[in-house]
């Protein structure tokens, strides 16, 4: 089956959505502001002859239309990280402040966990989660390359995580221990929106996966929201367009756990998340989720929604 033509009723273009999906996706690098500053940044980018563009949204995002991300010194150095333009939007929607407790719920290979630690100034505790063991030598690798050391990186599924190692200081934390401020929950989805990417992420996409990874997405989502402390924020991204995968998740969530989608300010173009898909309705706040379609920015596809943890 042609799998994009099913979002054709969800998409403003679908013909500018069509042919943004097959055009190659551009290259974009973030400054790593623990090792430098977006103005050195820039300046070893020139020194290095590397030609590069600022993302408008983003002071530390840059385009890179003739090279790849990890091909120079800036890079390896740890000054600069290859990722993608809209994968930079959820740690920015997440907003951690430095000092505070927050989960990376689904981490590896770590653009979004060093964006992180970046933005809490290398300070209060990271706690970076993956199942993966292999993608977990990649977490490891970027952190020790970007110079993050607030980070420490779990093992386990994050449907069971424990909060029971990570107590307070000062304090016991409880049975279980203390509860994060914040947590991202980037979770593992169908990729349909990598397809600009990888052309062949669509090759085995069956719908049977897309209901079965959204059990696991729910479950995540759930922990996550268990393990923020009342006030705290939640932030739900996916690379898909699947309702499945984006709406219906938050659906479940609202109608389980004590939380409610708030509001949020996004310097991209979107659109509002679905409340009806297929014979399907959902809560009528997930319009608060913003869908990020490849022809409207020139980026990937991508999904993000806020969440504030409320009293039980």
């Amino acid at each position: 089956m042609d799998v994009l033509e099913r979002y054709e009723s969800l998409v403003d273009d679908f013909d500018a959505f069509r042919a943004a999906c097959d055009r190659p996706l551009p290259s974009v690098v973030r400054v790593n502001t623990l090792k430098t500053t977006v103005e050195r940044a820039r300046a070893a980018l020139d020194e290095a002859d590397i030609a590069h563009e600022p993302v408008g949204w983003h002071d530390g995002l840059f385009a890179l239309p003739d090279d790849q991300p990890g091909t120079n010194w800036p890079y390896v150095l740890g000054w600069i990280h290859g990722q993608e333009e809209v994968s930079a939007v959820p740690a920015a929607v997440l907003d951690p402040q430095p000092g505070e407790r927050v989960w990376d719920a689904c981490a590896a290979p770590g653009s979004k966990t060093t964006q992180l630690a970046a933005l809490m100034d290398d300070t209060g505790l990271l706690v970076a989660t993956d199942n993966n063991l292999g993608r977990i030598s990649a977490l490891r690798s970027n952190a020790e390359r970007a110079g993050a050391t607030n980070v420490a990186v779990t093992h386990e599924d994050a449907r069971n995580h424990s909060l029971k190692p990570f107590r307070a200081p000062d304090s016991d934390g409880g049975r279980e221990g203390a509860p994060y401020d914040r947590a991202l929950v980037d979770v593992p989805c169908s990729c349909e929106g990598t397809i600009r990417k990888n052309p062949d992420a669509l090759d085995d996409w069956e719908l049977d996966h897309v209901e079965g990874i959204s059990g696991v997405q729910k479950g995540v989502l759930r922990r996550a929201i268990q393990t923020t402390r009342e006030g705290g924020t939640v932030v739900y991204s996916t690379c898909t367009f699947a309702p499945e995968e984006n709406e219906a998740v938050l659906d479940h969530a609202l109608s389980e756990e004590p939380c409610e989608l708030v509001e949020f300010d996004l310097p991209l173009e979107s659109t509002p998340g679905v409340t009806e898909w297929q014979g399907d309705s959902f809560d009528g706040s997930v319009e608060k989720a913003k869908r990020i379609y490849p022809h409207h920015n020139d980026t990937g596809g991508f999904f993000c929604a806020k969440l504030e943890v409320t009293a039980q």
